[in-house]
């Protein structure tokens, strides 16, 4: 499993985190983009004081470029090349509909995110702060993982009480991994996570998660004025929310659930790759778009393990996501083998003997 930071090391940084942001509900009239010679975009808003200018990140260009329907890679090449005409167009966009409210998301002063006012804030603070005691009380529990990207916050916790040998001497561990994104980069997660001791493999499965969209009623605002939000604003439905969330980690490390997946597990032993594992990988990089260097990362995996059955295919991908430097693209990875886990018969079908 892909190491993070640690857990001081996550609430360090999420309380200076908590300090540093800001949210809006921006009338669209209320604010204009900026663009320098050089393509640095700033999102400007007129606040009651006066005129504040947010540098926007990569991810909320894409999420402007979204919502006013503007393909990306003209987008971009306006940006990068006619900074001019980038501006005119998208303030014209911006500004074609003069009833709409957005709500922008704002960390160390800059726009990292650009959403409608309907979004529903499930902030990381909020949410470690609730979950992390349920978490640290789990029976044998470690945290085997922790991190916050630019996107994301990922808890991954195992339970050293709930565990089988799916092969002598091959100990796996239940555990669970709690995610979240405050800037609309995916849902709230939680997910029953698989631990292998041999080779400290995570593995996530996905398909009895519970994922909870950041949807929610029409944010309160003024058609005049930017209305900067308060952290208080939401506590009554963050914590009936938690409540489901509580709910939902227990689940994911029980008895049942852990033995369902690794019954799972053992069956894809019995599926032999009788085909070249090159093609092998190359059908999994098709359904899962690994790019070259993933796809002999895998390849790699597979053939140093020796075990050419459907359990070490698995066993490959999520073991090649401990050399990926990226934590997301990682945790992909080990997402990737809880989908190997639940394919159907058909699917096992184009892997064992590929054309």
């Amino acid at each position: 499993m892909k190491e993070g930071r640690s857990l001081r090391g996550l609430a360090t940084e999420l309380e200076r985190q908590l300090a540093s942001k800001k949210d809006m509900i921006v009338p669209v009239m209320k604010m204009h983009v900026s663009t320098d010679a050089a393509g640095q975009c700033a999102l400007v808003v007129d606040e009651q004081d006066s005129e504040h200018a947010y540098p926007v990140t990569d991810f909320a260009l894409r999420q402007i470029a979204d919502k006013h329907a503007i393909p990306y890679a003209y987008f971009e090449r306006m940006r990068l090349e006619q900074p001019v005409l980038f501006d005119q167009n998208v303030n014209t966009w911006l500004h074609a509909n003069a009833s709409v409210n957005r709500l922008v998301r704002t960390l160390d002063g800059k726009a990292r995110a650009f959403l409608t006012d309907r979004y529903r804030r499930i902030d990381n603070w909020d949410l470690a702060n609730y979950i992390l005691p349920i978490l640290s009380r789990l029976p044998g529990a470690r945290f085997e993982s922790v991190e916050l990207t630019e996107s994301r916050m990922f808890l991954k916790v195992v339970t050293s009480n709930v565990s089988c040998e799916v092969a002598p001497g091959d100990v796996i561990q239940a555990g669970v991994i709690v995610s979240n994104s405050e800037i609309g980069h995916g849902k709230l997660r939680v997910e029953p996570l698989i631990y292998r001791l041999v080779c400290r493999n995570g593995m996530i499965v996905a398909d009895r998660a519970m994922r909870k969209t950041h949807l929610g009623r029409k944010l309160i605002s003024d058609e005049d004025n930017v209305v900067v939000f308060q952290d208080d604003t939401l506590k009554a439905e963050d914590h009936a929310l938690f409540l489901k969330t509580r709910d939902m980690v227990e689940s994911a490390v029980s008895e049942v659930t852990f033995r369902l997946i690794s019954a799972k597990m053992q069956k894809t032993m019995g599926i032999k790759l009788l085909g070249d594992p090159v093609k092998s990988v190359e059908v999994l990089a098709n359904r899962f778009a690994f790019n070259d260097d993933e796809s002999g990362g895998v390849l790699r995996h597979l053939i140093e393990e020796g075990d050419l059955s459907g359990f070490g295919l698995l066993n490959a991908v999520t073991g090649y996501s401990q050399d990926i430097a990226d934590y997301e693209r990682a945790t992909d990875f080990e997402e990737f083998g809880g989908h190997i886990l639940n394919f159907e018969p058909v699917d096992w079908k184009a892997i064992v003997m590929p054309a």
